[in-house]
């Protein structure tokens, strides 16, 4: 039985081919993919689509992810969907800014299709 509707899943990544490589890992999984490469139009986009996931780098050419995180947090329509951060920053402070801003998992770069995928599924079916 499949659901009725589409899972959504949007990436928010800055560079063009990771931002693929993580939307077509998760089409290969199944989901409804949409991207944004910068952070003002992927809050937007967030708010308007309310996905079932969100995939967000920290280091964003505007708004920093931690940003976006902060501001998925404080809206109540949006403070429950999961976020999964991956990172370059890999520092353990980093790691630490990512999960109390609010950040569900937190990957770093360079992260594998399984460790992805186990991430996402792990948010959205806890």
């Amino acid at each position: 039985m499949t659901d009725s509707k589409e899972r959504t899943i949007i990436v928010v990544e800055d560079e063009a081919d990771a931002a693929e490589m993580f939307a077509e890992m998760m089409r290969v999984s199944g989901f409804r993919v949409l991207k944004a490469t910068s952070s003002a139009p992927a809050m937007s986009m967030i708010a308007k689509e309310k996905p079932d996931a969100v995939i967000l780098d920290i280091m964003m050419p505007d708004i920093s992810g931690l940003e976006v995180l902060r501001f998925m947090r404080r809206d109540p329509a949006l403070s429950r969907i999961p976020v999964v951060v991956v990172s370059a920053k890999s520092m353990p402070a980093d790691i630490k800014t990512g999960i109390e801003a609010g950040a569900s998992i937190y990957l770093t770069k360079p992260v594998g299709f399984l460790d992805l995928k186990e991430a996402v599924e792990k948010v959205i079916h806890p």
